[in-house]
């Protein structure tokens, strides 16, 4: 994920500090790692730098001094173009599931053990988004989100069952290897 795209999209909505911005990602995104003040502040300045973003302004309200960011009419078109751009799909897609379930091939471990053990804690992670996704008062961003981690870990399930039906005949060409 680009946090320079994200935040140009969260200045879309107008000049925000980047205290503002952080706290609105945060609320946006809640299923994604937290972004750090210095990761904002750094990449604030960097959007600034290529004519991204400018400085509004600054004020303190009695307060530590914080400096206003706006994106610029170059931010607003780098942001829809960047919106706008197909994500590819990846051509291989490797994980750490996938990776310890060969390991576990090579080496004479047990896969069919370490795939119940992964199932049941993708079922326990299953639950987990649903109830926070059926939760009264959850947000759009949070339903969004939940709902894409649990169609994931779906996918991966499904993965988990066709190489479970798999794993004598995937073990037996490795011993003839």
């Amino acid at each position: 994920m680009s946090t320079r795209h994200i935040l140009l999209g969260l200045l879309a909505a107008g000049p925000s500090h980047g205290y503002d911005l952080k706290r609105r990602h945060d609320e946006r995104f809640p299923q994604a790692r937290p972004l750090a003040y210095g990761q904002v502040y750094t990449t604030l300045r960097r959007l600034v730098r290529d004519g991204l973003a400018e400085v509004e302004g600054t004020d303190s309200d009695g307060g530590p001094e914080r400096t206003a960011y706006r994106s610029t009419p170059d931010g607003a078109r780098e942001r829809a173009r960047w919106a706008g751009e197909i994500a590819p799909p990846a051509p291989f897609v490797t994980n750490e599931i996938f990776a310890k379930v060969v390991v576990s091939i090579l080496s004479g471990g047990d896969p069919e053990a370490y795939l119940r053990a992964q199932r049941a804690a993708h079922m326990e992670r299953m639950r987990e988004l649903t109830a926070v996704k059926t939760a009264r008062g959850a947000d759009l961003a949070t339903v969004l989100s939940a709902d894409y981690a649990l169609n994931h870990l779906d996918a991966d399930l499904r993965w988990m069952t066709t190489t479970a039906a798999r794993l004598i005949t995937l073990t037996a060409e490795v011993d003839t290897a």
